[in-house]
């Protein structure tokens, strides 16, 4: 891929919705962006559970599983294992990239919300916070609890965007998939990244 392009850290934890996850990273390989991934071990039981989808145990299998899925050229996908320190996510010295955390568990959101990095994924999430990058965390609860709301507060004044999967109805979607693809416009959205998925709003449909 050329150095011009996008570059996005895509994050994928526990929480139900691998179907944004998804979804999200085929429309950024549709955008021409490299993406770096990073699974938690609880977000391959979730797409497992929740989709067709079935992702291989190493990281480079599920580089090539992610990229057949998502139509991506050569290198445009890469994932890091749970541990890799030595990956770009892990260090503010590596590439100024925006972080997704999608879905976002509350536990990834407590360990954020705490300074944790126990993992590249808290680890990614705390070098975008302390270098003032933009960080979408898609937390899939409900309903929160008070600890839950506590940590997304704390972490909208350090600068996170905290986006609950909450799709919206004026669209009048016919199919899951209309929903699915209103969240991911959103985050597209806050990404500065084109997308045509829904209209936004005062738009016509296309078509």
């Amino acid at each position: 891929m050329a150095e011009s392009s996008p570059v996005i850290n895509l994050a994928i934890t526990g929480a139900s919705g691998a179907q944004y996850a998804l979804r999200l990273l085929q429309c950024l390989v549709a955008n021409n962006c490299r993406v770096n991934v990073m699974v938690s071990r609880a977000a391959q039981v979730v797409i497992a559970t929740e989709t067709e989808f079935r992702l291989p145990g190493s990281p480079p299998a599920m580089a090539e599983a992610f990229s057949g899925y998502a139509g991506a050229k050569a290198g445009q996908v890469q994932v890091f294992g749970r541990e890799d320190w030595f990956s770009p996510p892990a260090s503010g010295s590596g590439e100024k990239a925006p972080l997704v955390i999608c879905p976002c568990s509350t536990g990834t959101l407590s360990a954020l919300a705490t300074g944790a990095s126990n993992n590249l994924i808290e680890r990614a999430g705390d070098v975008a916070l302390k270098e003032r990058r933009k960080l979408i965390l898609v937390l899939r609860e409900t309903p929160y609890s008070e600890v839950h709301l506590e940590n997304m507060l704390k972490l909208t004044r350090m600068g996170a965007v905290i986006m609950p999967a909450s799709p919206g109805f004026y669209h009048k979607p016919d199919s899951v998939d209309d929903l699915v693809d209103f969240m991911v416009a959103r985050i597209l959205d806050h990404l500065g990244l084109p997308q045509t998925l829904v209209p936004r709003w005062g738009e016509k449909a296309e078509g």
